[in-house]
């Protein structure tokens, strides 16, 4: 069986229970030829709301990038760890074709989303709106990351250069399709590591884990349309190869529809001598 209603160019093949199949383009390469993983968080998502056993919606999303990805053609095992009455957990494991090498591993959590009083201890920040700040020129050489799929304003520069601070405000939103529960995950990862706000662009990064919480339903995700989203993006510190950094994403009307944690490796550069 292959679904192929809005995907975000995710052709999802099911080749039995608990095994698919899903071709990835060039366009989700990172630079240096892997998949970029921000694809893995839309994938993963999108691989479970396409569950025949799945229950609920998407809540949150735990991944381990064990290693990098090829474009092209992924092996997507899944496996329900539980299901209680309105809870859900799964395992999602992203593998080269025909490899048992883990390249990104997913633990999803599923959720019946009950009808209960809400709150809120945070505001949206302050930002220039989005129509005020220059649209980017996506050219053949900055196709990557998702580049095609999702316009990025802001009035941060790039590459990022060194400075006190790590945090940053930008505008983004879809390029093709509404906003969904899979979109909203890929731009969880769409933002410059804060390492290179501390070191500008000589250091190498990569995701090690990421944690995704989806605080908004389907119904209020869907509300955003083709719309933009504000992404406040921070880093608290850095060490030892390690750094953190957390997220969060905000509908137009202030309404807070996804946090994330992450923490990134990275290594200076050294850099290059004249020739």
């Amino acid at each position: 069986m292959t679904t192929d209603a809005p995907t975000h160019q995710m052709i999802l093949e099911r080749l039995g229970p608990g095994r698919w199949r899903v071709p990835t383009g060039e366009e989700w390469r990172n630079p240096s030829g892997g998949l970029w993983g921000g694809y893995a968080i839309g994938l993963a998502t999108r691989i479970i709301e396409a569950e025949p056993e799945r229950v609920g919606e998407v809540l949150s999303l735990t991944l381990t990038y064990a290693a990098a990805l090829p474009a092209g053609d992924l092996d997507v095992r899944t496996r329900r760890i539980r299901q209680g009455g309105s809870v859900g957990v799964w395992e999602v494991e992203l593998r080269p074709p025909g490899s048992e090498a883990v390249g990104v591993h997913a633990i999803v959590t599923t959720a019946k989303r009950p009808d209960t009083p809400p709150f809120a201890f945070v505001t949206m920040p302050d930002a220039p709106d989005p129509d005020s700040l220059p649209a980017p020129e996506v050219t053949h050489a900055r196709q990557h990351f998702g580049s095609t799929v999702l316009e990025r304003r802001t009035l941060d520069g790039f590459p990022p250069k060194p400075s006190a601070g790590s945090r940053s405000l930008a505008w983004v939103r879809s390029r093709r399709e509404p906003l969904d529960k899979a979109l909203l995950g890929m731009i969880t990862d769409n933002s410059p590591p804060r390492a290179m706000y501390a070191f500008g662009m000589g250091v190498s990064t990569t995701t090690l884990s990421l944690t995704v919480y989806l605080h908004a339903t389907e119904a209020e995700v869907a509300e955003v349309g083709n719309d933009f989203i504000l992404v406040e993006y921070e880093g608290r510190i850095g060490g030892g190869g390690a750094s953190d950094e957390r997220s969060s994403y905000w509908r137009r009307d202030g309404k807070l529809l996804a946090t994330s944690e992450q923490l990134v490796w990275y290594r200076k550069v050294p850099p290059r001598s004249p020739e």
